[in-house]
């Protein structure tokens, strides 16, 4: 139960900053994308089904409050939590750069995916290298705010984990 109650309360926090602090702060006309950061991160912490979990979580959330056709992103930030947690069993470098690296590709894939189905249901009019600019600036963004965020939310997520009782 605490580890749910951490895990809702991470989700919350991202779309409260999404929604207000970093809707205003844009790089370029882009701004940081919260939830990929905190599906990759967890995907890369605990797997892929702790990371597809997170994703649809996270992915369902942030539909709630979009002007869109529903489950896009969910199916989007899914995909993207199950494939990240199949990844790090080849991940073997113990590099703190890691996590930056894998949140800036995998960012930059995700947004990538989100674009392409957001064009194949007819919702995404812009043009190939405007969605080019905003895939890779999201990542650099995402890759900006891993450092800082990616050893809380492990502090977090690894503090929620039950502890193992052994009776005699």
């Amino acid at each position: 139960m605490r580890r749910v109650l951490a895990l809702f309360a991470v989700i919350v926090t991202a779309i409260l900053l999404q929604s207000t602090v970093f809707s205003q702060l844009r790089l370029l006309g882009v701004r940081p994308e919260l939830l990929y950061l905190v599906t990759i991160v967890i995907a890369l912490q605990e797997g892929p089904n702790e990371g597809a979990l997170i994703g649809f979580t996270c992915g369902l959330a942030q539909d709630m409050l979009l002007d869109q056709p529903m489950g896009i992103t969910a199916l989007t930030l899914t995909l993207l939590g199950y494939a990240v947690g199949m990844a790090r069993q080849y991940i073997v470098s113990p590099s703190p750069l890691v996590p930056t690296v894998v949140v800036a590709i995998a960012t930059a894939l995700g947004v990538a995916f989100y674009e392409i189905v957001t064009f194949l249901l007819g919702q995404f009019e812009a043009g190939v290298t405007y969605a080019v600019k905003v895939a890779l600036l999201t990542a650099l963004y995402n890759a900006v705010l891993t450092p800082i965020l990616a050893p809380l939310l492990r502090r977090i997520v690894e503090g929620s984990r039950p502890r193992r009782v052994v009776r005699l």
